[in-house]
Order: C-alpha cells, then structure tokens, then sequence
C-alpha cells in the first residue's frame, strides 16, 4: 500500500472541499447582498414617490388635455390637502387645497368642506391615505408624543424630543383602507408640554388617492 499516495489524495479531496466551500459562502454572500441592495432600492423609490405629492399631481395633470387616458394616477382621483395652522394643541386641524392654474390640488372625485375641514371621497372603494408633519421648535421644547387621527382610519404618532434648536422633526404615516364615501376629519392630540412646538405649513400635508 501506497501511504504516500494516499496522504496526497486525502490532501488534495480536502484542497477540493476547502475551496468548494469558500466558493459557497461566497455565491451566498454575493446573493444576500445582491437581494439587499435591490429591497433597499425599492424603499427608497417608494419613499421617494410618498414624498412628492407635487410630482402625483404633475402625473395626473400633464394627460388632462390628451385624448388618451394617463396611464399614472388620474387628477379626479387625487387629493392633496396643506396645513394652514401652526398651532400644536387638541383641536381639529385646518386644511385647504393647492391652488394651481385654473384649478387646484383636489380632485373631482371628492368634495373638501372648508367649514369642517373634511375630505369626502364620492365614491365607494380603497384608498391611499397618508400625511406628512414636519415641526419645528420655537422655544425650549419639551419632550412628548403628538397623535395626529384621521378619522378612524389612520393614527400618527410623533415622539417628540426634548430640544432647543430649530432643525425640524418629521414624520409620514400612511394606511390603505376601505372608506364608504365618509368625510374624514383630522383631530391632533397634544399634552400641554408641547405648546412650543409647531406645525411647518408648507410642508405638512394630508393626501389621498383612489387604489381601487
């Protein structure tokens, strides 16, 4: 019996195995981070998009004089409502539509009452709601939590912190519900300890579109 000759074959089955090995864990780590990148890069387009209402509204207006229907979102379809107080405090919050050209940033597919500052959808089905709060510090503010409702369908909750400077705090809260042409009010919840925050206008806002 050849010993030698078994000592290389043994060596040289574990050189196979060793680099067998290495090649797979390194298909894997290239495969882990290949669907990594491209989840990542989903978010972020999808975060982008949530944070363009402007950009929902140039789709949905750019085919209106067109002959054929916009395969984007349609304009009768879309609603965008902006801020209009800066007030943090347990109350109904205050809206109105963008004003754009002849027309303006809710679509004829709902009706927005500017006495109740409510937003009524005309027509039975699912829709994309979100909001968007931006707030900023006015004088040494303290922490707490600000709850943000819109109507029974969605619950935003900011955590404020405790600071002093200006640099704003954001948040976006979305839902997809069912809503049975109901009128949704926004009610903001906030404890007495945050009275010196407040509501970026231009940059706080309520949407919603027709899914289905």
């Amino acid at each position: 019996m050849d010993v030698e000759s078994l000592q290389k074959s043994g060596r040289r089955r574990r050189g196979c195995l060793d680099a067998f090995l290495v090649a797979s864990i390194t298909f894997l780590f290239v495969a882990v981070t290949a669907v990594a990148l491209g989840g990542a890069m989903v978010v972020m387009e999808l975060r982008s998009k949530l944070n363009s209402p402007s950009r929902s509204l140039q789709v949905g207006t750019s085919h209106q004089t067109g002959d054929a229907p916009s395969s984007g979102y349609k304009m009768q379809n879309f609603a965008y409502l902006q801020a209009t107080s800066s007030d943090v405090n347990n109350f109904t919050m205050r809206w109105a539509p963008v004003e754009y050209g002849p027309g303006n940033s809710v679509g004829s597919s709902f009706v927005f009452d500017e006495d109740q500052h409510s937003l009524k959808p005309q027509q039975t089905g699912i829709y994309f709601i979100y909001i968007d709060l931006n707030l900023t510090c006015t004088f040494r503010c303290q922490a707490g939590v600000l709850r943000v409702k819109v109507g029974d369908k969605l619950t935003c909750e900011v955590e404020l912190p405790e600071k002093a400077d200006t640099i704003p705090v954001s948040k976006k809260c979305w839902t997809v519900s069912l809503i049975n042409e109901q009128g949704l009010v926004t009610k903001m919840i906030a404890p007495k300890e945050l009275q010196y925050w407040k509501v970026e206008m231009n940059s706080s806002g309520l949407g919603m579109f027709l899914v289905d």
